[in-house]
């Protein structure tokens, strides 16, 4: 493989496989909370909490950690408030003391906490601003989670980085994939370069569906799926383990989750399944390694021309990802795996985003069989062909049409959603 795109796709790992603690929405306004409060340098007596759409849509009802269990946007800016270490990023509330937790539902309702839509038009926008007295000082992230574009104190600004409001502009690390040059990544990887950032996954991804299965989370659909099966096979075993995981980080789970596109239950959903059947396989390491470079990228891949926010589930794209990343367990190469992604997108695109919450865990094991149902179809000489809805000739048109559907055709959707969940 090219050396430039071998480093290339090494680079966009190391840099989109990340820890984090809890959904990434609310843990975003705690950062940029954090940040405006290590400006302010005083308890600030009033938070004006000021956000788009999309953010209010996935904060609204789920479980900010290290809160005691509490949901929303006031929660999640007066514990970045509080106890936030920006320097940590989507770790920014990963060290808070019972203290602190006690601190926090007390300033709740001590302080004044105002709660606005952005009119900016932007998709993913966060505004934190911070009064103490006569100061002020504010945090603003737009575009993605990390993505600090202002920071002012007093008025005066201290940083800014220019935006057009949009959401983040792909990288050109992203611009580079396809299926078949992932494939080719993986076939060639030498193991040493992934070792760590997988190493990480599995572990941090792996402990946090332990926990969603041994105590009783949101919804329970990891227990329910393993509860309502006698002897549940590798398949039950895969989208239980994954909704697990979910169900735990969804009720505020104080472990952390190694992310894909900047979601935590991408992150679970394109990497827990895959380590699943890996083990049931009996897999060695080196495979396993390279079946989460395909299962990680092709999510990537797919997610790249969506955006980290829209109508459109961010997990069903890291479905077909795990799909594929577990069809090259089996032994799939190109043909293998670009056919399960087509066949896979076929079946379950067009599943809503309506929000962070318990019924995430169902839409991840949804989506993981709807994956694994696209591999056994071409492994059993069976597949959907072009003009089948959505579905176009080759893998990488039909994932334009999927893009398109989700980027363009969902918007008035996702209004409508808002809509409904805010009133």
């Amino acid at each position: 493989m090219d050396r430039k795109l071998y480093t290339a796709f090494i680079t966009l790992l190391k840099r989109e496989l990340v820890p984090a603690m809890g959904c990434t929405e609310p843990i975003a306004v705690a950062y940029a909370a954090a940040l405006a409060a290590r400006q302010l340098g005083a308890l600030p007596e009033r938070v004006d909490v000021c956000v788009s759409a999309n953010i209010i849509k996935n904060v609204k009802s789920v479980v900010v950690p290290n809160t005691d269990g509490l949901v929303g946007l006031p929660a999640a800016a007066a514990v970045g408030v509080i106890a936030g270490r920006p320097e940590r990023e989507l770790l920014v509330i990963s060290e808070v003391s019972d203290e602190q937790k006690a601190r926090v539902a007390r300033y709740l309702n001590e302080a004044e906490f105002t709660v606005r839509e952005s009119d900016s038009g932007a998709v993913f926008d966060i505004c934190i601003t911070l009064h103490a007295g006569e100061h002020t000082a504010s945090c603003r992230i737009a575009e993605d989670h990390t993505n600090v574009v202002s920071i002012q104190k007093d008025g005066v600004t201290l940083f800014n980085r220019e935006t057009d409001g949009k959401q983040a502009q792909t990288s050109d690390e992203r611009t580079l994939l396809s299926v078949e040059r992932i494939v080719e990544f993986a076939n060639t990887l030498d193991v040493a370069d992934v070792k760590e950032i997988f190493d990480r996954q599995i572990s941090c991804n792996m402990a946090i569906a332990e926990e969603g299965l041994a105590h009783p989370y949101g919804a329970r659909i990891g227990q329910v799926l393993l509860q309502s099966t006698p002897s549940p096979d590798v398949v039950t075993r895969a989208k239980a383990y994954a909704a697990a995981a979910s169900d735990a980080r969804m009720g505020g789970c104080e472990k952390s989750v190694v992310i894909n596109s900047g979601s935590g239950n991408q992150g679970i959903t394109a990497s827990v399944p895959v380590i699943v059947y890996a083990r049931e396989l009996k897999t060695d390491d080196e495979t396993l390694y390279r079946a989460l470079a395909v299962s990680n990228l092709i999510t990537l891949h797919l997610k790249s021309g969506i955006g980290p926010l829209s109508a459109y589930c961010g997990v069903i794209s890291a479905g077909c990802g795990a799909a594929a990343g577990i069809a090259y367990l089996y032994g799939g190469r190109l043909n293998e795996i670009a056919h399960t992604v087509v066949n896979a997108l076929a079946i379950n695109s067009g599943v809503i985003c309506d929000g962070a919450k318990a019924s995430c865990a169902a839409k991840i094991a949804s989506a993981v069989e709807s994956g694994i149902l696209g591999m056994r179809m071409f492994q059993n000489g069976s597949q959907f062909y072009d003009g089948d809805g959505i579905v176009k000739k080759g893998v990488e048109n039909t994932i334009r049409s999927v893009n398109r559907l989700a980027g363009v055709g969902m918007r008035k959707t996702d209004a409508e959603i808002i809509k409904i969940m805010l009133s």
